[in-house]
């Protein structure tokens, strides 16, 4: 199932999770963003659109990381001691070779951090766990963990931080509905799909 399928599925059970709980208009397509979001987020294990869309070009990424190694090797010549000018020099180099190794399938792993990052700064735990899990996401395999139980309870645990962060009731399955309905639509017996999942990772590698 394409994405497209996958966030509208998820929007549908954030609609009825809303309508569950009575909420107005406005938390209903809170909601039902939620749910569309959520559907989406276990592909976030393979290059893709959702990838793209929720991360920065790595050319950015390569030409930040050049310019400040070109500073650095020359601030340290001109400001630092002999033995500062090797050390600056040293480093320097070392970001001008790292910025021709960043590509875009690193640009995810990048933007984990950066979430995690964030959340510490806001001392938002949702936002913590939620970087920590789009960071693993980024090394995976597709349709393997993040397609898994153990996918659905971190994302859960995220999904019930999130409610208690901002006050609404049923944001939790609302999130959750969404990222589960994925997993169901991805399954083996769907005749659309060639592929399933692995459900039981890592207790057992079959597809379902």
């Amino acid at each position: 199932m394409n994405g497209t399928a996958h966030a509208a599925l998820g929007a549908a059970t954030g609609f009825i999770v809303a309508n569950t709980y009575h909420h107005s208009a406005s938390t209903t397509l809170l909601f039902v963003g939620l749910g569309g979001l959520s559907g989406l987020v276990p592909d976030l294990d393979i290059d893709g659109k959702l990838r793209e869309k929720i991360t920065l070009s790595h050319k950015i990424i390569q030409a930040a990381a050049l310019l400040i190694g070109i500073l650095m090797i020359f601030y340290s010549f001109y400001e630092g001691s002999a033995k500062e000018k090797w050390i600056g020099a040293g480093i320097g180099l070392g970001m001008i070779i790292l910025s021709s190794l960043i590509k875009q399938n690193h640009m995810l792993t990048i933007t984990g951090i950066g979430i995690i990052m964030g959340g510490y700064s806001l001392s938002e735990i949702w936002l913590i766990l939620l970087g920590v899990y789009i960071f693993i996401a980024s090394f995976v395999a597709h349709r393997s963990y993040t397609h898994s139980i153990l996918g659905v309870i971190f994302f859960g645990i995220i999904a019930s931080r999130l409610e208690l962060s901002i006050g609404i009731d049923g944001v939790f399955y609302a999130c959750l509905a969404g990222y589960i309905s994925h997993l169901i639509a991805d399954l083996k017996f769907l005749p659309f799909n060639k592929r399933g999942i692995k459900l039981f990772l890592p207790v057992s590698s079959k597809e379902l």
